[in-house]
């Protein structure tokens, strides 16, 4: 009776704690969230989420403000099959996190209002809450420890990487918790084949749902699809070939199953994916790689699986703090790592935890060179962006809470150290101290509001694709919150100057022949090849210059 006292009190123990990190997972996701200024491809989520589309703001003309924002207002006549619709027809992802963000919006929004930045990131922040949890899960799968379950679900509550993905109105905390539950039937796959026992026929069909709803949500889920069926492939080998073991038997036929599912199931995305269209918006990761420079990828990932666990203030900070942030993380991780080391070498000598650690290190091995293999050959280098890490990030943190378990010396400062960190990159997140947006449109507004003269002023960006339109929606969602806020009392015009690759910019003239003179022009991301050159109007270079994401120029017309 005593021993089922103790078990019961054990038990709550760790419920409790698990709640612990969920509140504090919840804390760190929700403080400052709506700080950051909203950016293009939170616009694209956001526009395609409520049914709208990028094509209803007129180009090659003069537009208000209003004009501009219109695709960000809810309309509840608009349905899901609207979201689809011009999200397939648009941009670049599957529907279904917009499909449920859809839903969101409604249910929290006005008819005929802007969009709220803080509902739309909150979806996000919810599901981020919600892979703390699923982790305590994975780690309990994979190694039947409490300890390594707690420390899974506490370095997802705290890891900086995953607060930066919870604090964008993105899909990839949903994808997260999809390639959470498909390491999970991985792992009871692999045990099955090394038990030479099958799995329950639940297993492969759960696994079937959750590939194809992952493929359904991001695209790069699909990497993880590879990854694992790198390691059941090692176990084949190892099974059917080395072992001589039947290649048909049970274990192995849900095994297929499972395969042949998520293949059927995935494929129609493949075609959908072959015929994206637009596919400028991701032009910029194709980049020339040669074997001489292959370092960089791999200098970038190391960068971001250090920041999937620490991180301190080096953005929009002295380059003082910058400097000793970075000496604090190089010297913690000078002492982390051998430890880490030691840890994982006994780890692999356990044969309960062995099979657990080799399919993490497999997967983890196998996602990082997917990446590199793609840079390399395919000229697609993933690591240009921390965002595209998120599918082996669940992987990192369980590899490491499983190796920290084992680690003799110094554990527990170790731990505690890890995850004062942990918060403090936290904390330097959600105040815009890292991992800042990559167009800063709450830096360049102030310039225009600076170089004001009580005279109309235009805004116009160089339009290739809805990438720019959300550039430019950025600018105008802050010239509107001025304008809410009483700190301002007049309106921008703003044009967005479309032409096809490589002719001039003969609309651009003719569209600003509707505004009398004189009027300020601020051009916007026009390169040296295309910048435009228009009758009457002057450069101030007093006022141009680079902010992230922005280059701008104001010229007065008169």
């Amino acid at each position: 009776m005593s021993n089922l006292n103790n078990l019961s009190k054990k038990n709550y123990y760790h419920w409790l704690l698990l709640f612990l990190w969920i509140v504090l997972g919840f804390i760190l996701r929700i403080n400052n969230l709506e700080l950051k200024p909203p950016w293009s491809d939170e616009w694209a989520t956001l526009v395609f989420s409520l049914g709208n589309s990028f094509r209803s703001i007129p180009l090659n003309q003069v537009i208000s403000l209003d004009t501009l924002l219109d695709p960000l207002r809810l309309d509840a006549a608009k349905t899901a099959h609207d979201a689809i619709h011009y999200l397939l027809a648009e941009s670049t992802h599957p529907p279904l996190y917009f499909i449920l963000n859809h839903w969101w919006l409604d249910l929290i929004g006005s008819d005929g209002t802007l969009v709220s930045i803080w509902g739309g990131r909150f979806l996000s922040c919810l599901l981020g809450v919600a892979t703390i949890p699923a982790m305590f899960g994975l780690g309990y799968l994979y190694f039947r420890s409490w300890f390594v379950a707690q420390l899974a679900a506490a370095l997802m509550a705290v890891s900086p990487f995953a607060i930066y993905l919870s604090q964008e109105a993105r899909h990839y905390n949903l994808a997260i918790l999809w390639l959470i539950a498909s390491f999970a039937c991985l792992i009871m796959a692999v045990r099955s084949i090394h038990h030479q026992q099958k799995v329950s026929l639940a297993i492969p069909f759960a696994w079937i749902f959750v590939n194809v709803c992952g493929v359904a949500t991001h695209y790069f889920f699909a990497l993880a699809l590879v990854a694992q069926t790198i390691v059941l492939i090692y176990y084949f080998w190892d099974d059917a070939i080395a072992k001589k073991n039947n290649y048909l038997s049970n274990y192995w036929q849900r095994i297929y199953l499972a395969l042949v599912g998520t293949l059927i199931g995935c494929l129609p995305w493949l075609f959908i994916w072959r015929d994206i269209p637009d596919n400028q918006l991701t032009s910029w990761i194709y980049q020339e790689q040669t074997w001489l420079n292959f370092y960089k990828p791999i200098a970038r990932i190391c960068l971001w699986l250090t920041t999937k666990i620490i991180l301190l203030p080096v953005e929009g900070v002295s380059d003082t703090i910058a400097i000793i942030s970075g000496i604090i993380l190089l010297i913690f991780l000078g002492f982390f790592i051998p430890r880490l080391w030691q840890g994982n070498k006994i780890l692999k000598q356990d044969q309960a935890q062995g099979l657990s650690i080799k399919v993490l290190e497999l997967l983890l091995g196998s996602a990082i060179a997917l990446i590199l293999i793609i840079a390399i050959f395919v000229g697609a280098d993933l690591s240009l962006s921390a965002r595209f890490q998120f599918f082996y990030l669940p992987i990192w943190l369980l590899w490491i809470a499983a190796n920290v378990s084992l680690i003799k010396q110094k554990r527990q400062s170790l731990i505690i150290a890890l995850m004062i960190l942990g918060i403090c990159g936290s904390l330097t997140i959600s105040n815009n101290l890292a991992f800042q947006k990559v167009e800063r449109p709450d830096l360049v507004v102030p310039v225009i509001v600076e170089a004001y003269q009580d005279l109309p002023v235009v805004i116009a960006i160089n339009h290739h694709t809805h990438g720019q339109t959300g550039e430019l929606l950025s600018l105008a969602w802050q010239f509107n919150k001025l304008i809410n806020n009483k700190e301002i009392d007049w309106q921008p015009m703003f044009l967005l100057d479309h032409h096809q690759a490589n002719a001039k910019n003969s609309n651009l003239a003719q569209a600003l022949n509707s505004i009398t003179k004189p009027f300020q022009l601020w051009l916007i991301n026009y390169t040296d090849n295309d910048e435009p050159n228009i009758t009457n109007c002057i450069t101030n270079s007093n006022f141009s210059g680079r902010e992230t994401g922005y280059k701008y120029r104001l010229n007065s017309c008169t």
